[in-house]
């Protein structure tokens, strides 16, 4: 099987065309997929086991009748709310049956809610709505457009070879396994996690084939070999989705409850958390993080052989077949590093001259990262690739393409976190558990929120997951005491943590399609790392928030 899909890749990664378009075990062409824009499909959409079409089956069943089961009756439990936040807290109670069972889209459950919050008189359209203007929307479209054309172009994918082509990387498993960990941390501090591992899987694959060969020939004749069935595969796939996980907390535009959370702090807080101090603040953290899941993953799937040939001829034939540069590479490159440009200036007038000067305020007024993210995206539109037929380095028909569900999502789960503060409801459920765990310290209170953010995020979106516990996280930190910008941070950095299951992310599912990692497996390193994670965000980012924030 690894075999036929290595022919694939090779057959598919011609050209700069979709970054090499290629098919995966279903037949599923991964990257025209990942172009569609269809990232929430339906039961019919999927390619599942009849085991697996049965738990899903009754898993969305469940929802459609649960959902509204729990929201009626627990707006009539005599629980001594205030009304409106009684009514709030039946109605995401609703929200979150509807995002962990998914009897709908997510987005779509999400939309039900923030339509349950007008007919329910919990807030007015026009305030409930109001956050689907926030800037930080604007951040996710223009990413996902700057995204969608370096997927399209391939320009991620020649990074990717021109690391893998580093003398000496193909030599022996481990660093081919650290490499394209590397290569998918760096890609998923800019674009999106599902993308990345999207896109990088028809890679993993052939070199997977490239390995498991070498592996048969030194078997002995007649002996039994299952190349879906290989440690170093285990380990590779797992880099892919564990790695876009880690390099996805680099920056804020790196995974969605990254803007999420960095906008309920922001408000909570007053405090400015620009693109640069972000970065500054999350590199000791990813660094490690990277560090331990290298090690981890090659302690417990230590790969069958350690030396390798083939794998540096196979990167050289995949990069001559991506040819020299095109003109639509070159010009999202030049649209992606003046939006990087754009979101770094403002941090670097803060250190220059003070985050409370009349310089920083005038420009990061005006380089907002909403706008340079539109700015940004608007220049592939206007950069040509063949001005006597004015072509250019983006149709509007492939911008249109990108992940709406998402951007739905991330606005419906600001409008929830805005009114479970608005309400006090956050506040009410904060105090609550601060009273009933003893949360007295910023140590508990630290400890809880990384906890909370993980558990909640091997169940559900890490998206859904940032909405629900940094609105909750920082009441409970100002019931304390306990200044809530540190705990909010780790919730916002735990909410990522989804490792165990291939529910818990898209690329978690994507290498889990590929069939070359069993459940049990990935139960095992998930919870590895998530344990790992929580003592790392516990320890450090106190220290590197202190250091970059004073």
């Amino acid at each position: 099987m690894v075999r036929r899909m290595a022919t694939e890749v090779n057959d598919g990664a011609g050209g700069n065309e979709a970054a090499g378009t290629v098919q995966g075990r279903s037949g599923t062409d991964v990257t025209s997929a990942l172009l569609s824009g269809g990232t929430y499909r339906s039961l019919g959409e999927q390619t599942l086991s009849p085991a697996e079409e049965r738990v899903e089956r009754a898993r969305r069943t469940i929802g459609f009748v649960l959902a509204p089961l729990i929201t009626v009756v627990f707006l009539f439990l005599p629980l001594g709310l205030d009304g409106t936040q009684h009514k709030l807290a039946a109605v995401l109670l609703g929200v979150v049956v509807l995002w962990v069972c998914e009897p709908v889209p997510i987005p779509v459950g999400g939309l039900i809610g923030v339509a349950a919050i007008v007919l329910f008189g919990i807030a007015p359209a026009d305030e409930a709505l109001a956050p689907f203007g926030s800037s930080t929307v604007f951040v996710f479209i223009g990413a996902f457009i700057l995204a969608q054309a370096m997927l399209r172009h391939g320009l991620a994918k020649r990074f990717a070879f021109l690391v893998l082509s580093i003398p000496g990387v193909g030599r022996t498993t481990t660093r081919v396994v650290a490499a394209f960990g590397l290569i998918t941390a760096v890609l998923s501090a800019v674009i999106s996690n599902t993308a990345t591992v999207a896109m990088l899987l028809p890679t993993a694959v052939g070199i997977l084939a490239v390995i498991a060969d070498l592996i048969r020939k030194d078997l002995p004749e007649g002996a039994p070999f299952d190349p879906l069935r290989l440690r170093v595969g285990v380990a590779l796939m797992l880099m892919l989705a564990y790695g876009s996980g880690a390099g996805g907390l680099l920056t804020p535009i790196g995974s969605a409850p990254n803007l999420i959370g960095r906008e309920f702090i922001e408000e909570a807080t007053g405090r400015n958390i620009s693109f640069l101090s972000w970065f500054l603040m999350a590199l000791p953290i990813c660094a490690i993080m990277f560090v331990l899941l290298a090690v981890v993953l090659l302690l417990l799937n230590r790969p069958e052989i350690k030396r390798i040939s083939g794998v540096d001829e196979y990167v050289a034939a995949e990069r001559a077949k991506l040819g020299r540069m095109s003109g639509a590479e070159r010009n999202t490159l030049i649209a992606f590093a003046v939006t990087v440009t754009l979101w770094v200036v403002p941090g670097i007038v803060a250190l220059v001259a003070g985050d409370d000067s009349a310089a920083y305020t005038t420009v990061s007024d005006h380089l907002d990262e909403g706008v340079v993210a539109v700015l940004g995206a608007a220049l592939l539109f206007v950069l040509p690739t063949r001005w006597s037929r004015r072509e250019f380095t983006l149709t509007w028909s492939e911008a249109s393409k990108i992940d709406w569900g998402t951007i739905l999502l991330f606005g419906c789960g600001i409008i929830f976190g805005t009114l479970l503060a608005d309400t006090k409801l956050a506040e009410t459920i904060g105090t609550g558990a601060a009273d009933a765990l003893g949360l007295g310290s910023s140590v508990m209170i630290l400890v809880f929120a990384v906890v909370l953010a993980v558990v909640i995020s091997e169940t559900t979106s890490n998206t859904a997951a940032a909405s629900v516990v940094v609105p909750i996280l920082i009441p409970v930190a100002a019931a304390a005491g306990v200044d809530p910008f540190v705990p909010a941070l780790a919730a916002t950095f735990g909410a990522s943590f989804g490792f165990m299951l291939p529910v818990s992310t898209p690329q978690n599912a994507i290498v889990y399609g590929s069939g070359a990692v069993p459940i049990t497996k990935m139960i095992r390193s998930g919870f590895t790392f998530d344990i790992a994670g929580i003592l790392l965000l516990a320890l450090l980012l106190p220290v590197t928030a202190a250091m970059v924030f004073g």
